[in-house]
């Protein structure tokens, strides 16, 4: 998982709400949706970032976040207990504790169809069971907040999956995905987050991952990946580029639109001029403290 630096603030596994903006508008950090959001069109951006619109999320998003929380509480258990039935037992209580914190999402999932929802979820994470066994290993953390500021000023800020640190200290960053595995485009996507976290690790600990480790598990594949330390510090000249840029339009607020096959799934469409919507007026670039909680897409995706 995943994440944002959001349309709203929102605790992690909760999915997003309207910002109140009768606060201080924090300035956002960087994270990798952010930073995916401002490649792919830096008016999609400002929506998400700057103004913080309201995105209602999708069906399997939520499932998605059922999920990672039955994954969470997983390895919370000792690891001899942690076996598939023990796995699948815990999506019901982790769509309630999400339901209660959101009870809106109720409306996505009506009563009739909450059996073949949570069939559903069930079934990737008894997939999961398919790709690695967790009674075998310990993991360091779940849903770990990561974050650290470059010599520049840029605020790096994400939340990893999961952290394992071997025996020997080398480590690995996992993280799941609910979706099937994804076509090239998708994977340079997913190696961007992957980079970003292993970056921050590299600025906070001073090592570079081993291996980072990507479970699709409604395909049940696995994508593994091996950065070197050259390799991270020419990211991180490319996450500095692209904060540079976002900083230069927050000053103008000039966030061009930049249509592509994408905006037939932009929650924001109607807003934007290249189809004949006007935005909002632009609020300014936040300067209060920096956003500090992920928004829906941040954790699932």
């Amino acid at each position: 998982m995943s994440i944002s630096e959001s349309p709203a603030p929102v605790t992690k596994g909760s999915p997003s709400q309207p910002g109140d903006t009768s606060t201080t508008r924090r300035r956002p950090a960087l994270s990798p949706s952010r930073a995916g959001d401002f490649k792919q069109c830096p008016l999609l951006y400002r929506f998400r970032a700057v103004d913080r619109l309201p995105e209602a999320p999708s069906r399997a998003q939520v499932k998605g976040t059922v999920v990672h929380a039955a994954l969470e509480t997983l390895f919370g258990l000792p690891a001899a207990e942690r076996v598939p039935q023990k796995a699948a037992d815990l999506i019901l209580p982790s769509w309630e504790r999400i339901l209660a914190e959101a009870p809106d999402l109720i409306n996505l999932v009506p009563e009739e169809e909450r059996d073949t929802f949570l069939d559903e979820a069930r079934s990737l994470v008894t997939a999961y069971y398919e790709l690695e066994d967790p009674t075998r290993f310990e993991a360091e953390s779940c849903e770990q907040r990561v974050e650290t500021e470059l010599a520049d000023g840029v605020l790096l800020r994400g939340f990893v999956d999961r952290i394992d640190v071997a025996p020997t200290g080398e480590v690995r960053v996992v993280d799941y995905k609910t979706g099937r595995a994804p076509r090239e485009m998708s994977e340079s996507k997913a190696l961007f987050q992957m980079k970003f976290y292993a970056l921050v690790l590299l600025r906070t600990r001073g090592i570079v991952p081993a291996q980072l480790r990507l479970l699709y598990l409604a395909s049940g594949t696995v994508l593994t990946y091996a950065p070197d330390e050259d390799e991270l510090l020419r990211f991180e000249r490319t996450l500095s580029a692209i904060w540079k840029a976002i900083l230069a339009a927050g000053v103008t607020g000039d966030f061009r639109p930049k249509p592509s096959r994408l905006c037939d799934w932009c929650d924001h469409k109607s807003l934007c001029p290249s189809f004949g919507g006007t935005p909002p007026p632009y609020p300014g670039w936040p300067e209060g403290p920096a956003e500090d909680a992920p928004g829906f897409e941040e954790i699932v995706e």
